[in-house]
């Protein structure tokens, strides 16, 4: 009797430990992020001032990103995917952001096997309307806010339906009008700032 019950323990305390893992590395990351409580949204359209990243005129494709979020870290072969295809068209930048860390440009660009600019400026997040990570920003030649949103809503972008920022950036540059979008490519899922955590 005393054997079955530390069986059953054993076992209660096995799911408890296999649900929590669960929770930390997968479902948490599949909710929406939460919307902070001073947010104040940026209407797609609306003109983006970012002196600090305009080199050009062609348009700007902005990856917001987090060395330490799960989400993040998954999609950095989709993203370096996209520079390579694509960036003699476009202007491709990343932005980290994360304050408990301290990154170097060098790593940044060696984690996605590109030589673009790269900035740690959570000014740039807050005129995109960007509240986490990973988020993609595209801006029109115009510095128009084309897109804001996921890259996929598979975690690993894995499915070709829904590569929202690829399909984004296809959309651009083909001059077609923007694609509309569901739910699942322009709200936020990932990792909440200004922590980057969930």
């Amino acid at each position: 009797m005393l054997r079955k019950l530390l069986v059953g323990l054993w076992m209660l305390l096995l799911c408890i430990a296999i649900s929590a893992l669960f929770w930390k590395n997968e479902f948490k990351y599949s909710l929406p992020t939460p919307i902070p409580k001073n947010y104040h949204d940026i209407v797609m359209g609306s003109k983006i001032d970012l002196k600090c990243c305009i080199t050009d005129s062609r348009p700007i494709f902005i990856h917001f990103f987090n060395p330490d979020c799960p989400c993040s870290r998954f999609n950095i072969p989709h993203v370096s995917g996209l520079i390579k295809k694509y960036g003699d068209r476009i202007n491709f930048k990343i932005v980290v952001l994360n304050k408990e860390k301290d990154f170097s440009i060098e790593e940044i660009q060696k984690k996605f096997d590109a030589k673009i600019p790269v900035y740690f400026d959570n000014g740039i997040a807050k005129s995109c309307g960007v509240f986490s990570t990973p988020q993609a920003v595209i801006l029109d030649g115009s510095r128009n806010l084309y897109y804001r949103g996921n890259y996929n809503k598979t975690r690993y972008c894995t499915n070709a339906d829904s590569n929202y920022a690829q399909m984004a950036i296809d959309s651009l540059l083909k001059q077609t009008k923007t694609p509309s979008f569901d739910a699942l490519a322009l709200r936020a899922y990932g990792c909440s700032l200004p922590k980057c955590t969930k």
